[in-house]
């Protein structure tokens, strides 16, 4: 399922952009969106849930590493029945990035692939 309006943890594209030029300055995700005085992340699974209900389906198989994700769905009833991660390439350009979501937004990011990906 794909939500409109979510892009850039639902600060829109222009002030994502806005962000990244903050993140050249040397912030991390997390701050260049506290920076722009917008929170570090505004997305709200209402609308997600709402659908899942409509369908009928009152649990899921989710694809992520963010568990508010997870806990705004199982607010609006949806069980989430398993967690998977969704792996990404890791480098010596995001490595940072995915750090700041594993340590500062509690992101699920396994240490091992962040280690191999900071010697890339």
């Amino acid at each position: 399922m794909y939500l409109r309006g979510q892009e850039g943890r639902g600060i829109g594209l222009i002030n994502k952009l806005r962000a990244y030029h903050l993140q050249e300055d040397g912030l991390d995700t997390l701050d260049a969106n506290l920076a722009l005085g917008l929170p570090g992340d505004s997305r709200d699974y209402g609308a997600a849930t709402g659908i899942l209900h409509d369908l009928g389906l009152a649990s899921v198989r989710l694809l992520t590493n963010n568990p508010d994700k997870v806990s705004q769905l199982e607010e609006h009833g949806v069980t989430v029945t398993e967690r998977m991660p969704l792996v990404v390439g890791i480098g010596a350009h995001n490595v940072g990035y995915l750090l700041a979501k594993r340590d500062r937004m509690g992101h699920h990011i396994n240490e091992q692939d962040l280690l191999k990906g900071s010697t890339v």
